[in-house]
């Protein structure tokens, strides 16, 4: 076998065990339960972290005794782990994310012992850096650390939503140092280090959520993540990229979840003399969209993925397209799931209620929908300019190129006509100074983020089935769509403007809409 095959095998049984011990362990019944109670289920995870499933140890590396998965193996991992419960999926989250820093900023040193002791003794570990009144502004980090004449540190401050943080073993904490923000390493039982009560919140109830004080909380000089100060930013910025797929993945499946026992329900619930996956009004409009969405989600995320695998680097804007477009996705498609129970799904006695209250907080951890539309948006504003417009351009003559002698199989046509169109936006939105406007910024990376999606989503669906050509053509044209009213939004918004070029017309490239969404709708029916 290639190395890849035993890869593909190794990962294979990790899904295969997850499920054999998901449907023991946590049922239906069990998780709306531990959501009832907001009960964190500490005996399940260490379970988990235990040698006879050991979840863990796929991030981290082999020389440290994991078994070094890759960042595509890591997606289909968080994936299910989000549709058999989000709560228990985010405790997980936090131990890998808690787990970065040394991974990507330690020493060889630090990595040896700490890495190898969560492999050896399951740990639980958390990630602390959010604060109160700052949230994902690492710029107004108020905890400090002060050097001691030993050459330790005393760590003064409070870490807020804090993910495993009543629980935790070990923490990575972000404060400022004389020389800059600054990672350490701190174990859970060092003086000074106390836990809130749990947060009582919206969704995800069963994971464990709290404050972290740290009065006086002293630690030696060698639990500074990779040895020097002022390292923090960068290492933290590093990890963006790989967590944010990770949240993208989340997304994915806590919608996927909730959107498949919506269908069951639709193929099942009879109203007005048949079956409610027969009604058009449902499918057409709310149903298959979700579903496309979902799938372009995926698309989008396996393509990064396999970017990262192969050494790809700089992938931190992809990560927040990723995440952006995965968990608005997967918010969207349980909203969809509530709305085709009606009135039960809007009662606790029903999977899809939790689902959609744990799905929402996929667009707040990791950065918000706002921020990472920044981001997106700012990053991509820079390289169209530093490019003289070429970056979209680019994108459309790549998307064109998918169109096979005139036949828009998968909406290439589509794609690159919403590609130079937002060109064009950008180049008005630049002449005239739009983007000083945060919500013109807003709207940019929307259109920005349903192309790159579309691209990838559209290369996936060339040599794929005819569903796959379907869906790809459904999301093409919502692209083309999103990226008009976008153009008419910003140039009519700010007043009395040219009017950009390229936009008429462009409703003929709908035609064969309800074809495409019959099709899926039929697939859907007999799957």
């Amino acid at each position: 076998m290639s190395e890849a095959q035993v890869e593909e095998s190794m990962i294979a049984v990790v899904l295969e065990s997850l499920k054999g011990f998901s449907k023991k362990h946590l049922t239906d019944q069990v998780c709306l339960e531990l959501d009832q109670g907001h009960d964190f289920p500490e005996e399940i995870v260490r379970k988990m972290l235990g040698p006879d499933l050991g979840l863990h140890l796929a991030f981290i590396p082999e020389e440290y005794g994991g078994f070094g998965a890759g960042v595509h193996d890591i997606f289909r991992l968080s994936e299910e782990m989000a549709r058999i419960d989000l709560a228990v999926a985010t405790a997980f989250l936090a131990i890998s994310l808690g787990t970065d820093p040394i991974l990507v900023g330690g020493t060889d040193a630090q990595k040896e012992k700490w890495l190898t002791r969560i492999a050896d003794e399951g740990l639980i570990v958390a990630y602390g850096v959010t604060e109160p009144g700052a949230g994902s502004d690492l710029t107004r980090l108020k905890t400090k650390a002060e050097r001691l004449p030993d050459g330790g540190y005393r760590l003064e401050g409070v870490k807020q939503f804090i993910t495993n943080g009543g629980i935790a073993s070990l923490f990575t904490i972000l404060a400022m140092a004389p020389d800059g923000p600054t990672f350490f390493v701190v174990e859970g039982d060092r003086e000074g280090l106390t836990r809130g009560k749990p947060e009582d919140k919206h969704g995800i109830r069963a994971s464990n959520t709290s404050q972290v004080i740290l009065e006086g909380v002293e630690v030696p000089a060698e639990h500074v993540i990779g040895g020097a100060e002022g390292l923090g930013l960068e290492q933290a910025t590093e990890v963006f990229g790989y967590t944010r797929l990770m949240v993208a993945a989340f997304g994915l499946g806590g919608g996927e979840e909730a959107l498949a026992r919506g269908i069951d329900y639709a193929r099942e619930r009879t109203q007005f003399g048949s079956p409610l996956i027969d009604k058009p009004g449902l499918m057409h409009r709310l149903v298959v969209p979700a579903y496309v969405g979902l799938e372009a989600a995926r698309a989008y995320i396996g393509d990064v993925a396999t970017q990262l695998d192969a050494g790809g680097k700089d992938l931190a804007v992809e990560g927040a397209v990723a995440k952006l477009f995965a968990t608005e996705a997967g918010n969207y498609a349980a909203d969809v799931a509530i709305q085709v129970h009606g009135g039960y799904g809007y009662t606790r006695e029903y999977v899809v209620e939790k689902i959609r209250r744990d799905v929402r907080i996929t667009t707040i951890y990791e950065g918000t929908s706002e921020i990472l539309r920044q981001v997106i948006a700012r990053d991509r504003w820079r390289l169209n300019l530093q490019q003289r417009g070429a970056y979209y351009d680019g994108i459309a003559d790549a998307a064109a190129q998918l169109s096979a002698n005139g036949s828009d199989v998968v909406g290439g046509q589509r794609l690159a006509r919403a590609a130079r169109i937002l060109s064009k936006v950008m180049e008005t939105a630049r002449i005239h100074r739009l983007t000083r406007n945060q919500s013109v910024l807003f709207r940019l990376a929307d259109a920005m983020t349903y192309i790159e999606v579309g691209l990838a989503f559209s290369k996936a669906g060339l040599n794929g089935s005819q569903r796959q050509q379907n869906m790809a053509r459904i999301h093409a044209r919502e692209a083309l769509r999103i990226t008009v009213e976008t153009a008419v939004a910003v140039v009519c918004g700010a007043g009395n403007l040219p009017k950009v070029e390229g936009l008429e017309g462009w409703e003929a490239d709908c035609a064969g809409l309800e074809e495409d969404l019959a099709f899926v709708t039929a697939w859907l029916k007999d799957h």
